[in-house]
């Protein structure tokens, strides 16, 4: 280690000696500095070390700092120099610490900039950004949904599951309770369920007014509207889940709320693609309504 000399050389007396220095060597008493002497005297006469150049200039090395450590002046002077670089060294060490820290969180934020092209966000910001935007969206969505429903936009006809009604809203009617409307779906078979099963199944909850099934290029998944008489229907169908898995397919059944929010159970996504339905008049528009629901739900549920 290099410190302070004898009279201000890059020289540490206890090393000299072969004693520890520091703290520790400010502790040692005049007596150990002393037998320390003698041993190293011995240890490193000339007289044994008649081979080494260096020999008689390391003796005398030695007893210059034997001298320099005897007197108290000087050796209190000495250990607060090497106290001096000691904090100074530690001080240092600690702003590099900081520095290299600095460094790295500049790194990253460059990164994070040039990875989205703007600056980097806390991830708790931009999860309640994201929950934010597609909330704004399902309730936009929503009302254009029941707005293409009212005016028939599609322009399908229905087959519905109750004698012969057409689907949709009569123009001039009111719009239907969301709290009304169930979304299910299954997956084994596309064609397992038909309106009229459905029908037979979910009536015994209250009166059915109609049935959407969702035809789908998948031939494992399906999915349909159900469209309950009353809310009270509805909320009775959600709670009864244990009848939906005793059948071989066993069927998945969510709500739309009134808030527009997300369902009230689901546990998969809907594939994003265009599909044609069979019954209602419902458009296109429901299977994106229905898909950012039940994305915002299981980003609610993993955050």
């Amino acid at each position: 280690m290099a410190a302070m000399g004898q009279e201000g050389e890059d020289v540490d007396h206890y090393e000299v000696l072969r004693l520890p220095s520091g703290e520790e060597g400010a502790a040692l008493s005049v007596e150990q500095i002393e037998k320390a002497y003698r041993t190293q005297s011995r240890l490193r006469h000339p007289d044994k070390r008649p081979d080494d150049p260096n020999a008689t200039a390391d003796f005398q090395s030695l007893a210059s700092s034997y001298k320099f450590l005897r007197d108290e002046s000087l050796r209190r002077q000495f250990d607060a120099r090497l106290r001096g670089r000691r904090e100074a060294a530690a001080r240092a060490a600690a702003t590099g610490v900081k520095r290299r820290k600095a460094v790295s969180d500049l790194e990253e934020r460059e990164r994070a900039f040039a990875a989205g092209g703007g600056p980097a966000v806390d991830p708790v910001e931009l999860a309640r950004r994201e929950d934010k935007r597609k909330a704004a969206d399902v309730k936009r969505e929503l009302d254009e949904f029941f707005a293409a429903k009212k005016s028939g936009v599609s322009g399908s006809a229905s087959t519905p599951a109750h004698g012969d009604k057409k689907g949709g809203t009569p123009e001039n009617g009111p719009k239907t309770d969301k709290g009304k409307i169930l979304k299910v779906s299954w997956e084994g078979g596309a064609d397992y369920y038909t309106a009229a099963k459905l029908d037979e199944i979910f009536k015994q909850f209250g009166t059915v007014e109609d049935i959407v099934i969702k035809t789908r290029k998948s031939k494992s998944k399906g999915s349909a509207i159900i469209v309950m008489a009353s809310k009270e229907a509805a909320q009775t169908a959600l709670k009864n889940h244990s009848v939906y898995n005793v059948f071989p397919v066993p069927l998945i059944v969510a709500s739309v709320q009134e808030s527009g929010g997300p369902p009230a159970r689901s546990t998969q996504t809907p594939e994003p693609r265009t599909s044609n339905i069979d019954g209602t008049g419902f458009s296109d528009l429901e299977a994106s309504v229905f898909r950012k629901l039940q994305e915002a739900q299981k980003r609610k549920k993993s955050g």
